[in-house]
């Protein structure tokens, strides 16, 4: 498995409906503000994220729900997989270790069932699952590619 099966399995998501992003964005700060409690009340957070990583944490999961709120208005598969190789490279290269996408997203799912309305979270859940489901391609594509960009611009 490698970049060209993350996009071609990314193409097969659907687009959500303007409604569900709208919920989803809207929503935004309260998911936020509850992956940040999840995750910060792990016993295990520090060996998740490597040493005095948590505010980066935080800033990604800040940066996650702003990112995937646009991924739902205008689904785009190339941007999608870059975007989360380049994710993968940096925090990897920060001490984050692969167990840590294992256990965010975990959360990020039960949080929003929790949250979002039961038809939006029908229409987000494909996107997590396909993160999560993959999260091992992610590591390999990562540390494998070197030619992950150093933004996003």
């Amino acid at each position: 498995m490698n970049k060209n099966y993350l996009l071609r399995t990314a193409k097969e998501l659907k687009s959500a409906s303007i409604q569900a992003a709208d919920e989803y964005l809207n929503k935004k700060d309260e998911l936020t503000h509850k992956i940040n409690e999840v995750m910060l009340n792990r016993p295990d957070i520090k060996k998740l994220v490597g040493k005095d990583n948590l505010d980066m944490m935080k800033d990604n999961h800040a940066n996650h729900v702003r990112f995937i709120g646009s991924v739902l208005k205008k689904y785009n598969a190339e941007v999608m997989t870059n975007t989360v190789l380049w994710v993968f490279n940096t925090y990897l290269s920060h001490g984050f270790t692969s167990n840590y996408w294992a256990a965010q997203l975990n959360s990020w799912i039960e949080i929003l069932k929790e949250v979002l309305t039961p038809q939006t979270y029908e229409e987000v859940f494909p996107l997590y699952e396909w993160m999560q489901v993959n999260i091992p391609v992610f590591v390999k594509v990562s540390e494998e590619i070197d030619d992950v960009p150093d933004s996003l611009h």
